[in-house]
């Protein structure tokens, strides 16, 4: 893990426009899960759809997974804190993904998955991030990558804040994956009591933290564990400042809002709702490929 040098200075931090509570939920067989970020809150933190906060030491909660189930018009990434989990698809991807690593998964056009535990106990905790694909680009073909713990781009700040950076940039360090559109930046940060971190953020972007571990400040608004902090859009602001208050574990997330039509229905996201009648025919007609 490098040490960064680059001492990022952020002069109008954003402010916390609310605090959200996740709601409790199960999906797939039966996996038990946090919903941090609904459907209602789509438009306001566009380009992101979905985030799923899963996380229990007992089997019984996650041990049946998520057998084949389709996907179109968005992105997802699965980042595991612990445990191990396969995940095959119709485009003939396979992969396993385990501790601290990421998979990055392009529905495009269509993809049936499956993503089911390899463990029979044991702690399995992760999320799973849903990001919306630019109206051009839904019908892309499929995208799969695995990415492991030890390829994902850390560093540690001067004040001994570990960051991970799945994506985007940050203090100079480039993520594992970066988009052009939607411009997302997705950060895990590990912070000792006491430390802080400061990120600049282009003003047009939409912008949250949700803390899984601990307690964090954000200009001057408590965070308490398991809370997602919407952060206001403020012309004049140019990035964000998070303190911790306790030894703290945060997602810090970003990108730049499409702003176009918002169509779902289950796990088909398009534009229209022709959009949407044409991905359940195209479905029901055998058209995302086999299934895995």
């Amino acid at each position: 893990m490098s040490t960064s040098t680059n001492h990022t200075a952020v002069n109008h931090p954003r402010k916390v426009e609310h605090l959200v509570v996740g709601q409790p939920t199960s999906d797939g067989a039966g996996v038990k899960l946090t919903r941090v970020l609904t459907q209602n809150l789509q438009r306001r933190l566009d380009p992101f759809l979905m985030l799923d906060n899963f996380g229990s030491d007992n089997a019984n909660d996650y041990i049946a997974g998520f057998p084949d189930h389709p996907h179109r018009g968005f992105e997802t990434i699965t980042y595991m804190i612990a445990g191990r989990m396969k995940h095959r698809d119709s485009a003939g991807n396979e992969g396993l993904l385990e501790n601290g690593g990421v998979q990055w998964m392009v529905a495009g056009k269509g993809v049936i998955h499956s993503e089911i535990p390899q463990q029979e106990e044991g702690v399995m905790e992760g999320f799973q991030l849903w990001l919306n694909l630019p109206a051009r680009n839904k019908m892309t073909q499929p995208w799969y990558r695995d990415i492991k713990a030890e390829e994902l781009p850390k560093f540690r700040t001067h004040e001994d804040v570990n960051v991970t950076v799945i994506s985007g940039s940050s203090h100079g360090v480039t993520g594992a994956v970066t988009r052009e559109v939607t411009e997302p930046l997705y950060l895990d940060l590990h912070m000792p009591t006491g430390s802080r971190f400061a990120q600049p953020l282009a003003a047009t972007h939409n912008a949250f933290a949700y803390v899984y571990r601990g307690e964090v400040t954000i200009a001057g608004k408590a965070v308490p564990v398991q809370r997602m902090a919407i952060l206001d859009n403020n012309a004049q602001a140019d990035g964000v400042v998070i303190e911790a208050s306790a030894d703290a574990r945060v997602l810090l997330i970003a990108g730049q809002p499409l702003n176009e039509p918002i169509a779902q229905y289950g796990p088909f996201v398009m534009n229209t709702k022709e959009e949407l009648y044409q991905a359940l025919q195209d479905f029901r007609d055998g058209n995302f490929g086999e299934s895995a």
